[in-house]
């Protein structure tokens, strides 16, 4: 994959943390998701979300699959208030809608590729994949608060059918642990496809998919 197909997906979230004012990723305090089948219905539901409370848009686009994405920030009430509206909305287009309380502050960087890393201190990387663009946010989440990682990317649906992963890089025991507790959470939502962990991973490997 080149520069330029990774840095395309997610510049409406690179703008976002640029503009004035706009909070960072460490004063986030909750994050809301919603999933939905049709593109035309996302535009509706967008609007409804901001509408419905005092949240900051974060993401808004279609994926694979013919799919639309939303991703709003704010206070807990605030976003909840958000989905609830936004879910009322969707009708029979809502796939699934998700919120995560404190979400970590690396996975907003992981999603907008912002993580720079040497491959020479890469001790080893693990991945997780999901059937679904929001559940891998919350993943993600949980990988990071469970271990000593480092999140090096979360990949939204793009060229993936609807799909999500997440890579990440530490020693093999502390990825070990975050590789399960993520795909933990994946798996008691049926959302796991898969999950593995790779020790003293080739630098190959680190130029073709980090």
């Amino acid at each position: 994959m080149n520069g330029a197909a990774k840095a395309a997906p997610l510049q409406k979230l690179a703008t976002w943390r640029e503009r004035e004012g706009a909070k960072t990723v460490s004063e986030i305090k909750s994050i809301g998701l919603i999933e939905l089948s049709s593109v035309a219905t996302g535009f509706q539901v967008e609007d409804t979300m901001l509408k419905a409370g005092n949240i900051e848009l974060l993401l808004a686009r279609s994926i694979c699959s013919g799919k639309f994405l939303i991703v709003v920030s704010g206070d807990v009430t605030s976003v909840q208030a958000a989905l609830l509206a936004g879910a009322a909305a969707a009708g029979a287009s809502l796939i699934e809608r998700r919120q995560i309380a404190r979400v970590h502050p690396s996975v907003l960087a992981a999603i907008s590729n912002a993580v720079d890393v040497d491959p020479a201190e890469l001790r080893s990387i693990g991945v997780i994949e999901t059937f679904s663009a929001a559940s891998i946010i919350e993943v993600a989440d949980a990988a990071v608060k469970s271990a000593n990682v480092t999140l090096l990317r979360v990949h939204l649906a793009m060229a993936l059918g609807g799909k999500g992963f997440v890579l990440m890089a530490g020693d093999v025991s502390s990825v070990q642990a975050a590789v399960a507790a993520g795909a933990k959470v994946a798996g008691d939502d049926g959302m796991l496809v898969g999950k593995g962990v790779i020790a003293a991973p080739s630098r190959e490997l680190f130029r073709e998919y980090i």
